[in-house]
């Protein structure tokens, strides 16, 4: 595992992102930031998913600073996590419909 690896330690998540392709597939690239603050070196891990069914493992249970940037991919993306303790929206109100950062999104103003 990563986080565990004595040879490069990347035991900081920085950031949990995600690209939409649209309309190209796999549409989704969740994108994983780490940092191994021992050896001063940066790492990044793409998971690409397909549009019908965006679900990804959680890794909160690896990197519990993953809770916050999982539930903002969700919100904003519809992104799946499995796994995750708090599956919940973060920034838009729990009634949003939809998820405004993909590029499919009507942009319609508000509702």
């Amino acid at each position: 595992m990563l986080r565990d690896n004595p040879d490069f330690p990347f035991n900081f998540l920085s950031d949990v992102t995600c690209v939409d392709r649209y309309p190209s597939e796999p549409r989704f690239e969740v994108v994983y930031h780490l940092l191994s603050i021992p050896k001063k070196d940066r790492v990044r891990l793409k998971v690409r998913l397909e549009g019908s069914s965006p679900v990804v493992e959680s890794v909160t249970s690896v990197w519990p600073a993953a809770n916050y940037f999982e539930r903002e991919v969700f919100d904003l993306f519809g992104i799946r996590f499995t796994g995750h303790p708090y599956h919940r929206r973060l920034l838009m109100p729990e009634d949003w419909e939809g998820h405004p950062l993909r590029k499919d999104y009507p942009v319609e103003g508000y509702r």
